[in-house]
């Protein structure tokens, strides 16, 4: 039984503190079909990415430069997506469902570090890099594209560096602010 089980010190004294809170503590059980409802996202996703490297590789023949940096680039956002995906299903289910018992030699690296905080920063980078590639397709293909999509396209991937840049700031100030023994944990960890 580890910590997270053992029933509150004062539930000898409120028998029904004790099932309420057990029933609070068990619903992130609920969690766990979404992140399975992600994962089956991950197979659409690897579908999409079969679909478009096969029309990829026929095109190649009779395609120009542009078409194949803009084809690159088209598969380069399927893996970001894919990835992004993965990061909340496994950092998602670890922090807010059930550790995943895998064998350390099979277990990322980066699954042992991510905390919510950490999270929040990959999610944002994944989004970011998406943005930059959309943004970098569309100028790729400038003739395709009216001056007001580009400035939309440009105006929301600034919107999403500076929500990446808040969160930073947000998160840099927190750390100041916690006790020093708390810091210095998280420091050395």
């Amino acid at each position: 039984m580890n910590d997270c089980d053992r029933p509150h010190p004062g539930a000898r004294h409120a028998p029904h503190r004790a099932v309420i809170e057990t029933v609070i503590f068990q619903t992130r059980w609920i969690l766990a079909p979404f992140y399975l409802g992600l994962a089956f996202c991950l197979l659409l996703l690897l579908y999409h990415f079969g679909v478009q490297i096969f029309e990829f590789v026929v095109k190649i023949p009779r395609a120009s430069e542009t078409d194949v940096i803009l084809g690159i680039l088209t598969l380069i956002d399927v893996v970001f997506t894919a990835n992004l995906v993965l990061i909340v299903v496994l950092s998602g289910y670890e922090n807010f469902v059930s550790r995943i018992e895998a064998d350390d030699h099979d277990r990322p690296d980066w699954m042992t570090k991510v905390d919510f905080g950490g999270l929040k920063h990959k999610l944002m980078t994944s989004i970011v890099a998406i943005s930059a590639i959309q943004l970098l397709r569309a100028f790729m293909n400038i003739e395709q594209y009216d001056n007001t999509k580009l400035a939309w396209l440009a105006g929301i991937h600034v919107v999403f560096l500076l929500s990446m840049l808040v969160v930073a700031l947000a998160d840099r100030l927190s750390e100041d602010g916690e006790a020093p023994e708390h810091a210095r944990s998280r420091k050395t960890s």
